[in-house]
């Protein structure tokens, strides 16, 4: 298998840490591609993927899958079901949460576009400020949420920890340790996790 990705990318860190906690790295060789907007790039749009957006799993067989959440629970299945409930309450529970941080992501990789990307003469403040809040806000709600960060290891909480290597690289001025001392006290921790420490260099 393949998986295209970049270094800086929160999502493919994501199914990177997944392919490292269920010992599935070694089947899959890492491409690094470079997708931005107003960039085409032809050959992606035409043999990975038209939306143009990382990562994405090449298959043995020369299939694709595309969005981060899909390749992690193609990856999940592949070791036996171990980072998704298979059923029941906690399966969407986990499900939802992930939802909730996937949105944050994207609110936070639309302000940097917004504010590393587009002309400055351009640039719509109060956009940016609200995909800010956005982000901002999902995480006043985890803070809050002793049981999401004390439960078994899960892929919400890897969704949760893409998103702050994301925040410390983007955005490193932003305060978040200080807004939330419970996420920073659960980050650090799992930043000693060996599937999260193999990501980071």
């Amino acid at each position: 298998m393949k998986l295209t990705f970049s270094q800086g990318s929160p999502f493919a860190r994501k199914v990177r840490i997944v392919a490292n906690e269920l010992g599935l790295a070694d089947r899959i060789e890492l491409v690094p591609t470079t997708v931005a907007p107003t960039a085409p790039n032809e050959k992606y749009s035409h043999e990975i993927s038209p939306l143009r957006k990382m990562p994405a799993l090449i298959l043995d067989d020369g299939s694709v899958i595309v969005d981060s959440y899909v390749i992690v629970e193609y990856l999940d299945e592949l070791a036996g079901g171990k980072l998704i409930p298979a059923s029941g309450p906690t399966r969407w529970r986990v499900k939802s949460d992930h939802s909730m941080l996937q949105g944050m992501t994207d609110a936070m990789l639309l302000r940097r576009y917004e504010q590393g990307v587009r002309p400055k003469e351009l640039q719509w403040p109060q956009w940016i400020d609200d995909q800010w809040d956005r982000a901002w806000q999902g995480l006043t709600r985890f803070e809050h949420q002793p049981a999401f960060l004390a439960r078994p290891f899960d892929v919400s909480q890897i969704a949760m920890i893409s998103l702050l290597v994301y925040a410390d690289f983007r955005f490193p001025e932003c305060g978040w340790r200080e807004a939330f001392p419970n996420l920073a006290a659960f980050h650090e921790k799992m930043l000693e996790r060996p599937s999260v420490k193999a990501t980071l260099v």
